[in-house]
């Protein structure tokens, strides 16, 4: 009986792990985004068009910047990290912590800090992040999040 009891556990600790924080070196470039807004009756933009870049420098840390056409309809730029210390499966899990700008009704369109949670599924040279933004007051509107990218190179 206790054979039958610890094959759960041991299948649930295989199942979330750590990731190796060892130094790598990958380039990706990733699309805009679309987001899947929890306010859908409030005519945002869901097709957030644009361009990014992720350098992974390690294991768990990757630095992103890019530029993309945002729920407002306005164009917003980002720079920041994506720390994911654990997956879940083949899924990384953490969050992207960055600086926003481009929101009218977040400082007059300035810079602001966010922390995203943030999954990523990557499959050899393709994958996608998603993000889950939550909402603030009536300046940023939450919802999912899916952005493609594409790997340019890795040692």
């Amino acid at each position: 009986m206790c054979a039958c009891l610890a094959a759960p556990a041991a299948s649930a600790a295989d199942f979330f792990t750590k990731i190796d924080p060892s130094p790598t070196s990958e380039l990706w470039i990733d699309t805009g985004f679309y987001t899947a807004h929890f306010d859908g009756d409030k005519d945002l933009n869901d097709n957030n068009k644009g361009l990014a870049f992720e350098y992974r420098f390690k294991g768990t840390m990757t630095a992103t910047a890019g530029r993309f056409y945002n729920s407002d309809r306005a164009w917003s730029n980002y720079a920041g990290v994506i720390w994911q210390p654990y997956a879940v499966g083949p899924v990384r899990v953490g969050l992207a912590i960055a600086a926003f700008d481009g929101y009218p009704k977040t400082r007059d369109g300035g810079w602001f800090p966010g922390a995203i949670p943030t999954l990523t599924y990557e499959y050899k040279r393709v994958g996608v992040n998603v993000g889950i933004i939550p909402n603030y007051k009536d300046r940023l509107y939450g919802g999912i999040s899916f952005q493609l990218k594409f790997k340019l190179f890795d040692k």
